[in-house]
């Protein structure tokens, strides 16, 4: 586990446990730990050398976000094939960058750098790099792809933070449009305006009774708050879209910054037309995320240290 800390945030990170956010905490205005994203708790290794990322706080989604149905898909002509990764899903899910060992390239006090080189001959080898690096308030993060492949393909890059409810949470994350799910499967049937119900224009508590769908037209900025703990957490990405995920009865949700929405390499238009980059042999990709924390009352925070 490697720690990346300042004055303000702490973050922990599991390299080999696919490069992700084991725990990230507020330590602002000298509170004690908050988290902020969901921590870990316990080890997330379920049998030697193997992991279950859904443990952790958060994790990359690379070199594509989500499910893909039928196996695979058809790019430039080629069947691009993809084994089942879960045996929980019945879909290829959240591409492989997740359930890789990364190495550490760099690491100091307050940043970190990881590595992943992935080889699939007929289907998607890339080189990824991963930069953490703490600003004050802010945890940057920036994803970064190369094809190391032989032949062009669609790729798309997101994150997958949990958030806690910390007994109560509003969300600010205004979108245009929605795919929507049929209710029993996670794959979008038809894109739709985005319902009152699910309107974050302006701040309000997230929906009951569980919802899982890609939003798109979002201008990649977002605001979380925790009202009892006068906390908020502003939330930016290089993106269009993200997929939020509320579990009924869990004490998480996901808000996932994304580049595209679910299963977009078989939606009508197809993958570059919903986000995803055609990226030919040696060519780039990169998406940079940023978390600011900060006291959404400071007089509240002051009264809790008198």
């Amino acid at each position: 586990m490697l720690q990346l800390c300042n004055d303000r945030l702490s973050v922990c990170l599991l390299p080999s446990a696919g490069g992700a956010i084991a725990r990230f905490d507020w330590l602002g205005q000298g509170r004690r730990e908050l988290p902020l994203m969901r921590p870990c708790e316990g080890s997330p290794e379920v049998s030697p050398g193997r992991y279950e990322p859904n443990r952790l706080a958060c994790y990359p989604l690379l070199p594509w976000s989500n499910r893909i149905a039928h196996g695979g898909f058809f790019h430039g002509g080629r069947r691009i094939a993809l084994a089942l990764n879960r045996k929980d899903d019945p879909y290829p899910i959240h591409g492989s960058g997740w359930q890789r060992a990364w190495s550490v390239r760099e690491h100091e006090a307050d940043m970190a750098v990881l590595v992943v080189d992935e080889i699939a001959p007929e289907a998607y080898s890339y080189r990824a790099s991963l930069e953490y690096r703490l600003e004050r308030d802010t945890l940057r993060v920036a994803l970064r792809v190369t094809n190391t492949g032989s032949f062009a393909l669609p790729f798309g890059l997101g994150l997958h933070p949990f958030f806690p409810l910390h007994g109560g949470v509003r969300l600010r994350a205004a979108a245009t449009s929605v795919w929507l799910n049929d209710g029993d499967d996670p794959l979008p049937v038809r894109q739709s305006p985005v319902p009152p119900e699910w309107d974050f224009s302006s701040d309000r508590e997230l929906p009951s009774g569980g919802l899982n769908h890609a939003f798109v037209g979002w201008r990649g900025q977002a605001t979380i708050e925790w009202p009892a703990l006068a906390l908020r957490l502003h939330v930016e990405a290089d993106t269009d879209g993200y997929i939020l995920y509320v579990p009924e009865g869990e004490d998480f949700f996901c808000m996932e910054p994304v580049d595209h929405p679910i299963n977009a390499v078989h939606l009508p238009g197809g993958p570059i037309a919903n986000g995803m980059t055609d990226l030919a042999p040696g060519e780039t990709l990169e998406r940079a995320f940023a978390f600011r924390a900060e006291a959404s009352d400071s007089r509240k925070e002051e009264r809790s240290h008198s």
